[in-house]
């Protein structure tokens, strides 16, 4: 079966290494793409990664915030759960770096 993503490679059935927010969740069977590396898991696949993000205490910790005015700086607001996932706490130390269309906040702690 054709890639849907790229269009060009075919689908082999593999075992993959899943991670969210940088967390190892196990590996579970997909399909992945021999060109792009794209990989799909079915109904049953993607309900055990999700289990597995929840007892994690990782499931659903994207968020959404918006930026506001801070002085002359412009501020970001941490929500309570990433900050508790990352062990922020106010007056700690984080180091900021643009990539692209990303900005990176590592935790110096």
């Amino acid at each position: 079966m054709k890639c849907p993503v790229c269009k060009k490679g075919e689908l082999k059935n593999k075992i993959i290494k899943e991670s969210m927010h940088g967390v190892y969740l196990g590996e579970f069977p997909a399909q992945v793409c021999s060109k792009c590396n794209e990989s799909f898991t079915d109904t049953e696949t993607t309900k055990r990664i999700e289990a597995a993000s929840k007892k994690a205490g990782i499931w659903d910790l994207g968020r959404k915030t918006k930026i506001t005015r801070s002085g002359n700086s412009l501020a970001i607001r941490i929500p309570k759960e990433i900050a508790t996932f990352m062990k922020l706490e106010e007056g700690h130390e984080v180091y900021m770096n643009p990539e692209k269309d990303r900005i990176i906040i590592e935790s110096k702690l």
